[in-house]
């Protein structure tokens, strides 16, 4: 272990790079071509400024919010990230068990290396089901239909990966599940291993089964066939937020897939309050992409996110330290929020106002 205290996501990072296979680290930490997107998603969080509010009287901070009326602890909440058992032993279970002990929300991607019944079976409300549309229909029914019997309250449905961008890491690398990992939630319906390829595998497994011609039709067919609330994930434009409202999101996620999808698409910071601003009061609005300091969430409300999602910096906490490792990473966040809101001249999270952000 490292001797160096372990403060903010960084450090987290840092160790985690000492102790991941390349293999396994390239594929949490790469991103699409050059990574553009992957660098411009943090850097564009720290090229905003905040103009804080002095002699505010501010009092003990309050934090909490809800996500389609369900309340967290925190407008910071953990992304679906798939193959966590590449990170530690206890995989998904950890990180549900994570956010359950932050009382926050925890999104279990559809490429979990645990089944979703076990996995929901660890985690605590609200608890979220992320989906991909596959090209056989009865497919993605299927897994819709466990999630909501498995406890699932919504289905996140990503919708900016009709293929896969290319991550030249992982081309390089050859990436692929060691043996003994497999894609459990689709194993029972025959989809659970990678094929045998020279390159990516998981490029040649979207390929093979990942529907490329999403429309809203498809989002059209899933509102129908579930009982749960509709959140949309993946969404650049606020014309794609706005009619993805009116046909039935309850929530849109402003994201880039971390920058592993289209290099050169904008910075999430860039275009989440054209989101806002398009989709007004139809339904709720979250970002994901690059937040790695509690400064960089205040700011994303101040631009009208309700809550962020963090992905990568919940595999650093697995990778160093399983489950405690993944809480001490929202604690950090949470603790760094804090000291924001106080700072910046905010008692609870509706004072933090776009002018936080011009003078």
């Amino acid at each position: 272990m490292d001797s160096d205290p372990l403060i903010n996501i960084a450090d987290y990072a840092r160790l985690a790079r000492r102790t991941l296979s390349k293999g396994a680290l390239d594929y949490f930490e790469g991103g699409a071509r050059d990574e553009i997107t992957l660098r411009e998603n943090t850097a564009g969080w720290e090229r905003l400024k905040l103009y804080y509010r002095v002699l505010a009287g501010v009092g003990p901070r309050d934090l909490t919010t809800t996500v389609l009326g369900k309340p967290i602890s925190m407008p910071i909440a953990v992304a679906p990230t798939a193959f966590h058992k590449l990170a530690c032993e206890a995989g998904e279970i950890a990180t549900a068990v994570a956010a359950k002990a932050a009382k926050t929300l925890f999104i279990l991607s559809s490429l979990s290396n645990t089944a979703m019944e076990s996995v929901f079976a660890q985690a605590a409300s609200p608890r979220w089901f992320q989906l991909y549309i596959y090209k056989d229909r009865g497919i993605t029914h299927e897994l819709v239909k466990r999630a909501e019997t498995a406890g699932a309250e919504a289905i996140v449905l990503t919708v900016d990966a009709p293929g896969l961008g290319t991550r030249e890491r992982d081309a390089r690398n050859n990436f692929r599940l060691p043996d003994g990992l497999g894609v459990e939630n689709l194993a029972p319906l025959g989809k659970g291993d990678f094929p045998e390829v020279t390159g990516s595998a998981l490029a040649a497994y979207v390929q093979a089964n990942f529907k490329d011609d999403l429309g809203f039709d498809d989002l059209d067919w899933l509102c129908g066939c579930t009982r749960l609330p509709v959140v949309v994930k993946g969404v650049c434009r606020a014309d794609d937020a706005r009619r993805a409202a009116e046909r039935g999101a309850k929530a849109i996620v402003v994201s880039n897939h971390g920058g592993r999808q289209l290099d050169t698409a904008p910075a999430t910071c860039e275009v989440l309050p054209y989101v806002v601003d398009s989709v007004g009061d139809r339904c709720e609005v979250y970002v994901d992409g690059g937040i790695r300091r509690g400064s960089d969430v205040l700011k994303a409300i101040a631009l009208g996110a309700r809550v962020v999602l963090v992905g990568r910096p919940i595999l650093w906490g697995l990778c160093v330290g399983g489950e405690q490792g993944a809480i001490q990473v929202l604690e950090i966040l949470r603790r760094e929020l804090d000291e924001a809101m106080l700072l910046c001249g905010c008692t609870k999270l509706s004072d933090i106002k776009r002018e936080l952000l011009a003078p």
